[in-house]
């Protein structure tokens, strides 16, 4: 899975390769001047320290000698700072240290922003791609995912790969070629100190992977865990009227907090081991400090094998290759959190639609004959089958109602004509050409859905009315208002057809929200209808109203009409009656009855009720 993620974030970066050419460049620069103002203040000290007459002394010396590239530097550094004066050599080393930091601190504003903008990039693609991805599922894929889960995929997983990877990204470019430039001055300085120096790195990097693993896996739960709770808040929030009609608002409290404490306990044991690594990784660099010190110092002190400026700019460089060692031990460990919700969000992207377009897919644009059900055998994923070798057909310009118990079926048949679910086995023609052959879009655009549960959004009311329409004039807009019996209370709203109606028109009564799903529906101008018991949640006043607004939608329209009322449906022009998943008869009301039937025992019971 490692291999997979590193190559395709590879494929992610490489289309900025510009922008990775100039940070790369400016990390370079950066780090040459870096190593320079740290050569530098070492000088700095040892001039400041030692007689200006022995300075000039030592680098008559070094001129006629330079045997190592140790006093070669040397040499290069006195020739560039030294002057006729102690004060004027001090004078040059300043501007000269505050030269190197300058250029230093601008190459490295170069690469952070170049850095910076291909990962705000990155994740703004990243985070438009899954978007994108999910409007294209089907609806079996959420069917079996929360939507909190997919919510925190989107937002909290890609923002946790922007965070873990713009971090990661600054300091892996540019520390691994700190270490090598102060490694390689240390050995410039001093083999033998830098032969021992450079433990630091392996046992490091042992606890920098161990520790890296561990949070690995543990930041895959944290990441699931925080996506339970957001889908818990979710279903809550959406249920609150259920939750406060029950009064369960204490279980929901409790539940909550339950789950929050499995979420903060995870949390809690990955942040002690991404704490513990910084600690225990600065232990182990002032520990082989510490060695450094005591027999750099004795070769000072006692034996004479290494002079006061050598070990002052030895020991300068090696506490500044400590910092970028530190820094990269932390990238591993954000590293592995980004991994983890990597993982999650590819595995989101590598999701196939099950349900897709072919590629020479019949483009279709209204109904000219028939809608008809040939054997259809239908089940979810493999459970007992919930439609069993139906057929019927749906005649143009006519209503075709269907009837029967809760969990007859019915409105599977309605989700099954927009290939909202495909079917096992058997076909669903349109003008005597199979779904699975026309192309969905343009299918799905010529039909209009109105359902029990009606779905709108925090928007305007004439923006929900509008919903899906590129160019709708004022004029149109309130002739669907007033086709669905909708006209009269919308305009007595405060903003008319601008009034914000919130979330799933929260603000609206059961009625109201309903013949605007119908006005909807009618400015679509669609050619197949589906009415999957739009009244039956309503009262008789707002029903009357409705059914006058779904009279009107229905004229000329091939109509599917599911309704548990038999009422609402005496005058369609053929009625099926369906019974645990299969038709059990079919005709007109009056012979239905007259069959005494299946139709006759629903109808009287309603009737007796």
């Amino acid at each position: 899975m490692d291999r997979s993620i590193y190559k395709r974030l590879y494929k992610l970066v490489s289309g900025y390769w510009p922008f990775l050419v100039l940070s790369s460049l400016s990390a370079f620069i950066y780090v040459a001047f870096n190593g320079l103002s740290v050569w530098l203040t070492a000088t700095l000290f040892n001039n400041i320290l030692t007689d200006f007459d022995e300075l000039i002394m030592n680098q008559n010396i070094l001129a006629s000698s330079k045997i190592s590239l140790n006093d070669q530097l040397k040499y290069w550094t006195n020739e560039l700072i030294l002057r006729s004066t102690a004060i004027e050599s001090l004078k040059v080393l300043c501007y000269t240290l505050i030269g190197s930091f300058l250029i230093k601190n601008f190459f490295l504003y170069i690469k952070n922003i170049s850095l910076t903008y291909i990962q705000f990039n990155l994740i703004k693609k990243l985070r438009a791609q899954l978007y994108t991805h999910l409007q294209n599922m089907s609806l079996s894929f959420f069917d079996k995912r929360q939507t909190g889960e997919l919510s925190s995929i989107v937002i909290n997983d890609v923002s946790n790969m922007r965070v873990a990877f713009g971090t990661s990204f600054h300091k892996l470019f540019v520390e691994p070629i700190n270490i090598i430039v102060f490694i390689s001055l240390l050995f410039i300085i001093n083999l033998k100190l830098a032969l021992l120096s450079i433990v630091i790195v392996p046992l490091t990097g042992i606890v920098v992977v161990i520790i890296g693993k561990s949070i690995r896996r543990r930041s895959k739960r944290t990441a699931e865990k925080i996506a339970r709770i957001m889908g818990m808040m979710s279903e809550n929030l959406n249920s609150i009227r259920i939750v406060k009609s029950f009064a369960m608002e204490a279980f929901e409290t409790v539940r909550f907090k339950k789950e929050q404490e499995r979420y903060y306990s995870l949390d809690l044991r990955q942040a002690r081991l991404r704490l513990v690594s910084s600690p225990i990784t600065e232990m182990i660099g002032a520990f082989i400090a510490v060695i450094l010190l005591w027999i750099g110092g004795h070769d000072v002190l006692v034996s004479g094998d290494m002079n006061s400026e050598d070990f002052i700019r030895f020991i300068l460089i090696l506490f500044s290759v400590l910092q970028p060692i530190r820094s990269l031990s932390n990238v591993g460990i954000n590293l592995q959190k980004g991994f983890a919700s990597a993982e999650r969000v590819f595995e989101v992207l590598d999701t196939v639609p099950p349900i897709t377009s072919k590629p020479n897919a019949i483009t279709i644009s209204d109904v000219k004959n028939d809608i008809v059900f040939k054997n259809v055998t239908f089940n979810y994923d493999g459970t007992d089958s919930i439609l069993k070798d139906i057929s019927f057909m749906m005649k143009k310009a006519t209503v075709t109602a269907l009837v029967g118990a809760s969990g007859a079926g019915k409105s599977t048949v309605a989700d099954l004509i927009p290939r909202f679910y495909d079917i096992a086995s058997g076909v669903i023609e349109i003008d005597g050409t199979d779904i699975r052959d026309l192309n969905i879009k343009s299918m799905r655009k010529m039909m209009g859905i109105v359902s029990q549960e009606t779905i709108l959004f925090n928007d305007s009311i004439g923006a929900n009315i509008k919903y899906g329409l590129q160019s709708v004039t004022d004029d149109q807009l309130y002739e669907a208002a007033k086709n669905a019996n909708a006209y009269d209370f919308i305009i007595d709203q405060p903003d008319g057809f601008d009034t914000v109606i919130g979330e799933k028109g929260v603000r609206l009564s059961g009625g109201q929200r309903q013949r605007i799903a119908i006005a909807r529906a009618i400015l679509k101008n669609p050619s197949i209808l589906i009415l999957d018991e739009a009244t039956s949640s309503l009262d008789t006043e707002s029903e009357f109203l409705v059914q006058k607004a779904i009279d009107n939608l229905m004229e000329d329209r091939t109509v599917l009409v599911i309704a548990h009322r038999l009422t609402t449906v005496e005058n369609a022009d053929t009625i099926v009656v369906m019974e645990d998943g299969k038709i059990a008869d079919s005709g007109s009301h009056k012979d239905l009855l007259e069959k005494d039937g299946v139709y006759t025992r629903l109808y009287k019971k309603q009737f007796k009720s």
